[in-house]
């Protein structure tokens, strides 16, 4: 499969993603590595106090990139907290999103990560 084709089931969209990079490798490659750090610094920020500005930080990111679930897992989470819930169950999923796109990013990325 190349990149021109949806992957099912796949944490990032990566026409989306090629589309946001305009074809460039090294900028995708860029990108997909802020995005680790920034998934990182969201988590922690969300796991020691979770706020809805850490979880609409992290949509816009997983938005950029194509990671759909990321997105609508932080907008559920942010959604919650904004409702003044504590959103542990969205928070929850929200790690297994980024989890799977984590896994994906770094494969991807290879030795260029």
């Amino acid at each position: 499969m190349n990149d021109d084709e949806p992957m099912s089931g796949s944490p990032i969209d990566l026409r989306h993603l090629a589309e946001q990079t305009f074809g460039n490798a090294d900028l995708e490659a860029e990108v997909l590595r802020l995005f680790l750090k920034q998934s990182r610094d969201c988590l922690h920020r969300l796991s020691t106090a979770p706020d809805a500005g850490a979880a609409h930080l992290l949509l816009g990111s997983a938005r950029g990139i194509g990671a759909r679930e990321v997105a609508e897992a932080a907008s559920a989470l942010e959604a919650a907290l904004l409702r003044g819930a504590d959103g542990s169950s969205d928070l929850a999923r929200l790690k297994e999103a980024v989890a799977a796109a984590v896994a994906f990013i770094e494969a991807r990325l290879g030795g260029r990560g």
